[in-house]
């Protein structure tokens, strides 16, 4: 048995990219940022930020589009996928990225003006299920 599953909460870094693929089919590509707190040894807050890099397709990818934009905060569900390709110098370039299969808009209505599933129809807003319904917070990195 194996799982590929990744759950993320973060702020975009960036306005998604929307292209089109010859057969019509839409692709956003986007970053996604998730913080981690702790306090250090001296007493210090410190935070570390990591940078998720995130691909939608279809509808999925137009409503991300047309809703988000950087600084909006989102949950994500999706699998990682690594690919790689030839770079115009004849190297080769490598990605790990996490493919969108539900999304959530988080935040307040005025960061957007609809809340989505997958399906990229608007939903009335909620609660993504998540780790905050795991029991204990404290070890969450958000």
């Amino acid at each position: 048995m194996s799982v590929n599953k990744a759950i993320l909460i973060g702020h975009l870094g960036k306005d998604p990219e929307l292209k089109y693929l010859a057969n019509g089919r839409a692709v956003a590509t986007f970053s996604l940022a998730t913080n981690e707190n702790w306090t250090d040894k001296s007493g210090q807050k410190q935070t570390k930020t990591t940078w998720h890099n995130l691909v939608a397709w279809g509808k999925q990818a137009e409503v991300i589009n047309e809703y988000c934009r950087k600084g909006k905060q989102l949950y994500i569900e999706g699998r990682i996928e690594n690919r790689s390709w030839d770079k115009d110098d004849g190297s080769k370039g490598y990605i790990s990225e996490v493919v969108v299969q539900n999304f959530q808009f988080l935040g307040s209505r005025d960061d957007s003006q609809a809340s989505t599933e997958s399906t990229g129809q608007p939903q009335p807003a909620s609660n993504p299920p998540g780790p905050s319904d795991a029991g204990d917070d404290d070890d969450l990195p958000f």
